[in-house]
């Protein structure tokens, strides 16, 4: 019997290019996460305000998933990604008069629509990769497909950690290691200000103008039409039918949590760091190592589910992780900020692999409806970074450093995604 293939030749062409969608949005994903502390310094907020950064941005996707849904589902997937890289470029460009009015509020809302198009995006690729081809292959598929998300991710924090945190002038330290920003007068900070702010600006408006030419090439490409259109069918019935599907239903809810989990873990490695008297371009180094335990992760994990089933191997990987933040909440010193960046190994199948549970007893015509709650429950990313931050901001919890308490919420996040990997596996045993 000849073996199914991952990808079958007719759709090769399509799949390279909806696969380096997934880098596009791991750049913005990933370039963001550390500007958290940037504009907690420049704009002098606390942790728990610049944390709204992170709001805003995963706020995007909660607010669009379902229209982008509902606009494939008339539509295309294709008209889909058309939109959903214009609204990219669009919340990219916006990052200029941003920048010029030195607003963290307009920052705020150019991100929010950015992710209108990432909204768009990613409830369009991920069940187009699905589909195109064989069933059996679709989980794999989708997680060969994720793998380059976190290239795209290591590009994001390269350029933030080698091109825009070492120029933020705001983050300079006496030789005592002391920030010298807050001692400035108010005129030397406006001039800083307005420095700063350029330099998280300029990287903005150069994916802005890639992303224009990726929309121009994939407008150009004829790509074959795999999506379900159920003339007869309804979105009350799709509704019903996802409700009924209790390993769909479970798979929304860990999605949130580990979206959470996963932006929690990235966004506050910095100050983590900086609890040890580490400046912030040094800091973003652990993350870009946390995102290359993460890449190797992935294709580690794509292999593995070859030999093993891959609800217990998110089980697995989920008390990996698990222990891996109980190290950074117990461990005070540089092992407890390793054991941190340990975490991403282990978050590296997480995302595809229950996308690809979730879905995969969803009917063909309720995919792109089912997929855009999945990527709403993105909105875990909105909520949970700010609750951390407010809990960093207090600075010294039980005796302990707050930084470090502040992972129990990631520890929490990653025992919801061992219960639904067990209860998965153990429904397919029955």
């Amino acid at each position: 019997m000849e073996k199914t293939k991952l990808v079958e030749k007719k759709y090769l062409i399509t799949f390279i290019l909806i696969t380096s969608l997934f880098a596009l949005w791991g750049f913005a994903n990933d370039i963001t996460n550390p500007m958290v502390a940037a504009f907690q310094t420049v704009m002098e907020i606390s942790a728990a305000k610049a944390s709204l950064v992170q709001f805003a941005f995963y706020g995007g996707y909660a607010t669009m998933a379902i229209p982008a849904a509902l606009f494939i589902r008339k539509y295309s997937y294709k008209k889909g990604i058309l939109l959903g890289l214009a609204l990219y470029a669009l919340g990219a460009f916006l990052f200029i008069p941003a920048a010029a009015n030195q607003e963290f509020a307009y920052f705020c809302i150019s991100l929010y629509i950015l992710t209108f198009g990432l909204a768009f995006l990613e409830t369009t690729a991920n069940p187009f990769i699905l589909s195109l081809g064989s069933k059996e292959t679709s989980t794999r598929r989708l997680n060969l497909s994720q793998a380059f998300n976190p290239m795209g991710s290591l590009s994001g924090m390269a350029v933030a950690s080698l091109i825009v945190l070492p120029q933020l002038l705001s983050d300079k330290r006496d030789a005592a290691g002391n920030m010298i920003f807050a001692t400035l007068s108010e005129a030397e900070k406006a001039d800083i200000r307005l420095h700063d702010l350029a330099v998280i600006r300029d990287p903005y408006v150069v994916i802005g103008l890639i992303v224009l030419v990726m929309l121009v090439v994939i407008g150009l490409t004829k790509m074959p039409s795999t999506e379900s259109h159920d003339s007869q069918g309804k979105v009350k019935d799709t509704l019903r039918n996802l409700w009924h599907n209790t390993a769909y239903k479970e798979g929304v809810v860990t999605q949130m949590f580990y979206v959470a989990a996963q932006i929690m873990t990235w966004t506050f490695i910095i100050q983590y760091a900086d609890n040890l008297g580490i400046n912030k371009a040094t800091a973003q180094m652990y993350n870009i190592v946390a995102m290359v335990l993460f890449l190797t992760g992935r294709f580690i994990s794509t292999f593995l589910m070859k030999y093993v089933n891959t609800r217990l191997l998110l089980a697995i990987f989920a008390t990996g992780a698990a222990i891996c933040a109980l190290g950074a909440i117990l461990i005070v010193g540089m092992p407890g900020l390793y054991s941190l960046v340990g975490v991403s190994i282990f978050m590296s199948l997480m995302f595809p692999t229950i996308y690809g549970i979730a879905l995969e007893n969803v009917r063909a015509e309720d995919a792109s409806l089912g997929a855009a709650f999945l990527v709403m429950a993105i909105v875990g990313g909105a909520i949970m970074p700010p609750l951390q931050g407010t809990i960093i901001d207090k600075g010294v919890i039980w005796g302990h450093p707050a930084v470090n308490v502040s992972f129990l919420l990631p520890f929490i996040c990653f025992v919801v995604i061992f219960i639904y990997g067990v209860r998965r596996y153990r429904s397919m045993q029955r």
